[in-house]
């Protein structure tokens, strides 16, 4: 049972989660501190265990046996949607692959609920977690979502961060995937939120001058029409003169693209015009 908890305003634990938090035979949470204070908050009695990215493996077959006795097991992240950027998925692999039962229980979600109040297109977005903490990994996975992009993705990005990196992520951010609309929510549900919104430049100058605290969720708008290439155009253009191997590496080199999934696409196209 994956029971989702509030990420800040306790009044949004929904009927059911309480119900099942005070039935449950268990409840696995990241921390038994963390989740032993919001219980005890909500005057819930319920054994709690730790099972967190460390232990989660090793703890799985006891869990999974437990399941088989017919237990009623919830999992429970520090706060909001378990799995989301959080441990489980490994867990809840295993008991799917015993064909063991397995329910969610819906519930607040910062990522979400970000996204409704940021102002930018709700649909389609594109959850990313948290980014890479040093600059070099965090510019590689920028590059790779704008490579993404370039080859037609128009979605909102949504990441997690640390108010401490977020002057950083804005910075790098703004040299990969320009100066576009953005939104920083903070502090969601709780009793200093704020939800600020404009370009990632403007943004980075707000924080720069007065740091962050709390839980954040960065947005950026997705790209802008004219700012997408057509990676088929692109490959049409190159295979009107050149073989399926150098036109893929000529718009590989010319996009920033992945070599293997230009030269898919190319064959693609190849056969579709041959046939």
């Amino acid at each position: 049972m994956l029971v989702s908890t509030p990420i800040g305003n306790l009044g949004d634990l929904t009927m059911r989660a309480r119900q099942m938090l005070e039935t449950a035979d268990l409840v696995l949470c990241e921390d038994t501190r963390h989740t032993g204070t919001l219980l005890n908050a909500l005057g819930i009695r319920a054994r709690t265990e730790a099972l967190h990215d460390h232990n989660e493996d090793s703890r799985t077959p006891a869990i999974l046996a437990r399941l088989r006795q017919g237990q009623t097991i919830c999992l429970v992240s520090d706060a909001g949607t378990p799995l989301v950027s959080d441990p489980g998925y490994r867990l809840v692999r295993a008991a799917i692959a015993e064909d063991l039962p397995v329910t969610a229980l819906p519930g607040p979600n910062a990522a979400v609920t970000a996204l409704t109040l940021s102002g930018l297109p709700p649909h389609p977005f594109l959850f990313l977690g948290f980014p890479p903490q040093k600059q070099a990994a965090r510019r590689t996975a920028f590059n790779a979502v704008r490579a993404a992009e370039r080859a037609g993705l128009r979605a909102t990005l949504i990441w997690y961060e640390a108010p401490h990196r977020l002057c950083e992520t804005l910075a790098d951010a703004e040299s990969v995937f320009g100066d576009r609309p953005a939104a920083v929510a903070r502090e969601l549900t709780k009793r200093f939120e704020t939800v600020e919104r404009g370009n990632i430049r403007t943004l980075a100058e707000r924080f720069a001058a007065q740091p962050p605290r709390g839980e954040i969720t960065l947005l950026l708008g997705p790209a802008e029409d004219e700012a997408v290439d057509d990676l088929d155009a692109r490959l049409s253009d190159a295979l009107a003169s050149q073989s399926v191997k150098d036109a893929a590496s000529v718009v590989a080199l010319a996009t920033g693209l992945p070599r293997k999934l230009v030269y898919a696409r190319a064959l693609e196209l190849a056969k579709g015009d041959a046939g």
